[in-house]
C-alpha cells in the first residue's frame, strides 16, 4: 500500500489548561475520496485551542481509488467509531466533525452514541441525492470500476484536497446504500447541531439539507450559509470562519 504523503492521521494531545480545566475531544472525518489533508488545517487549529483532536484516514483513501473501490461504509464507520472509542475514554466531552460523506459519518455517530456527544458539526454534508444516476449505480458498478473524480471544488485558487481523479462506483454505491437508514435514524441525534452549508456546491446537492434539519430532534440547530466556498470549504476562503465559528461551538457545548 502506497500512502499519499499528506495522508496520515492527525492527532493532537488536549490541554485542559487551555478549556477551563476539562479535556474536551473533537474527532473530525474528511470526506469519500478525500485523505486527512482536507480537514487538517481545521483540526491543527481546534488543537491550538486546547481541544485533544484525532483525524482517522479512513480506509481506502490517500492510497489509490481502485483499493477504495474494495471498501464499505461499514469499514468507514468502523475505523470512525474506534477512534471515537478512544476519545471517549480519554476526554470529559466529546464533539464531532466531519466534510461531505464524512458528515454522513458523524451524524450515524450521533445517532448511535447520543448520549456519549455534546456536540455536532457539519460541512456540506451528503445523506441524499437528487442526480439520476444515481439509480443506475446497482448496475453501472458491475460494467465501468470508476467516473471522473469529483475532487478539489475549491473555489479558492491555487488549493488542492489531494483527492482521487476516479470516483469509484463499488464504494460509492455502498455508501449511498447506507443513506436511507441514516436518515431514518436522523430523530436520534439529540446533540446541538451546527451546520455550515457553501451556497455553491458542484458535488454535494441541496437534497441533504431539509433531510437533515426538518427530522433531527435537537432543538439546538444553527445553519450558517458559507457564501464565498465550493464543497471544499475546509480548505477554501471560508476556512477560517468555520474554524471560528466551530470553535464557539463546541466551548459552548462542553461548557461545565
Amino acid at each position: 500500500m502506497n500512502l499519499h504523503p499528506l495522508a496520515s492521521p492527525l492527532t493532537i494531545e488536549a490541554r485542559p489548561e487551555l478549556t477551563g480545566g476539562r479535556r474536551i475531544g473533537v474527532l473530525l472525518s474528511h470526506g469519500f475520496t478525500g485523505q486527512p489533508a482536507s480537514i487538517k488545517p481545521w483540526g491543527e487549529h481546534l488543537g491550538s485551542l486546547g481541544y485533544g483532536v484525532s483525524v482517522p484516514r479512513l480506509p481506502g483513501h490517500g492510497t489509490t481509488w481502485q483499493e477504495l473501490n474494495t471498501m464499505t461504509w461499514d469499514d468507514w464507520y468502523g475505523e470512525l467509531t474506534r477512534a471515537f472509542d478512544v476519545l471517549c475514554l480519554e476526554h470529559d466531552a466529546v464533539v464531532v466533525g466531519g466534510l461531505s460523506m464524512g458528515g454522513a459519518l458523524v451524524l450515524r455517530l450521533a445517532a448511535d452514541h447520543a448520549d456519549q456527544i455534546s456536540g455536532v458539526v457539519v460541512v456540506n454534508p451528503a445523506v441524499a441525492s437528487k442526480r439520476l444516476d444515481v439509480k443506475l449505480l446497482p448496475v453501472l458498478k458491475h460494467l465501468v470500476p470508476s467516473f471522473p473524480g469529483l475532487a478539489n471544488d475549491i473555489k479558492k485558487p491555487g488549493m488542492d484536497e489531494h483527492g482521487y481523479t476516479r470516483t469509484p462506483l463499488k464504494a460509492v454505491h455502498s455508501l449511498m446504500q447506507a443513506w436511507p437508514p441514516l436518515v431514518a435514524d436522523l430523530p436520534k441525534v439529540t446533540a446541538p447541531l451546527l451546520y455550515l452549508r457553501s451556497t455553491e456546491d458542484h458535488v454535494v446537492d441541496e437534497a441533504s439539507q431539509p433531510l437533515i434539519t426538518s427530522k433531527v430532534s435537537s432543538r439546538d440547530v444553527t445553519v450558517v450559509p458559507l457564501t464565498e466556498s465550493y464543497h471544499v470549504a475546509t480548505l477554501d476562503n471560508d476556512a477560517q470562519q468555520i474554524f471560528d465559528l466551530s470553535a464557539a461551538f463546541i466551548a459552548r457545548t462542553t461548557s461545565a
